[in-house]
């Protein structure tokens, strides 16, 4: 099983993101907040002119975010903020199933917040 994270096509992000999760009461919607501290992608001069999005790739295909900002500091670029909305509950059970391959991928773990 395979899962993975591109800003730019075909380059693979290294980083681990920090994500925050929400999804409305009817279960119909929700969104992702992707925060990733020093990527590879701000780092690399070559991915960084060639950003076009976020993807995220597994087995079944890709789902993706135009939704991508960087986050600067002192005028220096220290992470990329990404939100991804999830408008159904197909898209939410799909986004489930690729953070599970990712996770698995990644050797992380949930962390329910309370």
């Amino acid at each position: 099983m395979t899962a993975y994270i591109q800003f730019a096509r075909g380059i693979n992000e290294e980083i681990v993101p920090d994500v925050r999760v929400t999804r409305s009461k009817s279960g119909n919607s929700g969104t992702a907040t992707f925060y990733f501290e020093s990527p590879q992608a701000l780092t690399d001069t070559n991915v960084a002119n060639d950003i076009t999005g976020m993807y995220l790739i597994d087995d079944e295909g890709e789902m993706m975010t135009r939704e991508v900002n960087a986050k600067f500091i002192n005028g220096q670029a220290k992470g990329i903020e990404a939100v991804l909305i999830m408008q159904s509950a197909a898209e939410w059970e799909r986004f489930l199933r690729f953070m599970n391959r990712y996770a698995e991928a990644a050797g992380l773990e949930l962390d329910r917040a309370e």
